[in-house]
């Protein structure tokens, strides 16, 4: 059973999405992925709102696998306030009623899965956006949040220190492993072209990485896999070089910034959702052995080569966001992680 996310951190997104609560009080909002990383989050964000300000929003989440979700977190989804929806966004969706607001946040691929499938993970993602865009326009849905991803900027350049939402270049549309980036791309193109034909108003989160309770600890991610080894009393594997830099938003403050574009952002407006602070995987490796307070042993698989070469970047500039939208960041790095081990731990221990 899934163990609820710390009361602290759902009253710092309550204190900071006051727009939201204003805006979308007794609103019924769709939200895909609402079983995944980011969705869970904003479905337990949405239901402690309800419990704690009495927003009474009514949220339909849309699932592969209601039973499934049910068994896993109970809690989540046996409740009045939230419906399960059967239904796969890589295929037509039926009608869920009227809808004030949809978050569409599903499709968080896995790099390995675009190794083995990358035409299933562009069609996924760019007919799922369509799907549930169809479903949007003919619930009556005014607003509109698609969950992107940094990857649509492509490789960073190693000389930009962060990367701004005017950035004009695009993933390699010749490499088959660009599919995920190729299609959030395409995804977001497609948001637009929808808005430019129909009354309602989109906004486009852009999100880099994240840390925070829920973080998948077997995967792709290098925080959810030292966090892993920390874990499990073993030493934290690097399995690079560590030189190459991260950023990372705690979810709580994922969740703030997510809510304020969705009540305030501007229609057909791309939003960096990131962390400005960029340090190595290597020096993320040690805050995550410090978070800890453990003496767990580092490993770096590779040797550094020429260290003069500068390393490869992910990281955003949040300008438009901090300037229009008056977002920041309000947790740090060393208490995200710290958060993160202490949630994690006791999800093992359930």
């Amino acid at each position: 059973m899934r163990p609820p996310l710390p009361s602290q951190d759902l009253d710092l997104v309550l204190l900071h999405a006051t727009a939201f609560w204003s805006r979308f009080s007794g609103a019924r909002v769709l939200l895909t992925g609402g079983t995944g990383f980011i969705g869970m989050w904003l479905l337990e964000v949405l239901q402690y709102a309800n419990h704690k300000l009495g927003t009474e929003i009514q949220i339909i989440v849309l699932t592969r696998n209601p039973l499934l979700a049910r068994q896993r977190s109970s809690q989540l989804f046996n409740r009045k306030d939230t419906q399960l929806v059967y239904g796969n966004v890589c295929h037509p969706l039926k009608s869920v009623g009227p809808l004030d607001l949809c978050i569409h946040a599903a499709l968080d691929v896995e790099s390995s899965l675009v190794a083995m499938n990358p035409l299933e993970v562009f069609d996924s993602i760019f007919l799922g956006t369509r799907h549930v865009l169809e479903l949007a326009k003919e619930a009556g849905a005014s607003r509109f949040l698609l969950a992107s991803s940094g990857a649509v900027y492509g490789v960073q350049p190693v000389d930009l220190e962060r990367i701004s939402e005017n950035y004009l270049y695009a993933p390699d549309s010749l490499q088959p492993l660009a599919a995920y980036g190729n299609g959030k791309r395409a995804a977001e193109w497609l948001t637009c072209a929808y808005a430019s034909k129909d009354r309602f108003e989109p906004c486009i989160a852009r999100i880099f990485s994240l840390v925070g309770p829920g973080l998948p600890l077997n995967g792709s991610l290098a925080a959810g896999n030292f966090i892993r080894d920390v874990l499990g009393g073993n030493q934290i594997n690097v399995e690079g070089n560590g030189r190459p830099l991260r950023s990372y938003l705690y979810m709580a403050d994922l969740c703030i910034w997510l809510l304020r574009i969705a009540a305030s952002g501007q229609s057909c407006q791309a939003y960096n959702v990131g962390s400005e602070i960029g340090i190595t995987i290597a020096g993320l490796a040690a805050e995550i052995a410090k978070a800890d307070g453990s003496e767990i042993p580092i490993k770096i698989h590779k040797p550094v080569g020429d260290a003069s070469n500068l390393p490869p970047r992910y990281v955003p500039s949040t300008r438009y966001a901090r300037e229009e939208l008056k977002l920041t960041e309000y947790t740090t790095l060393p208490e995200a992680l710290r958060k993160t081990i202490l949630w994690s731990r006791s999800a093992t221990q359930v």
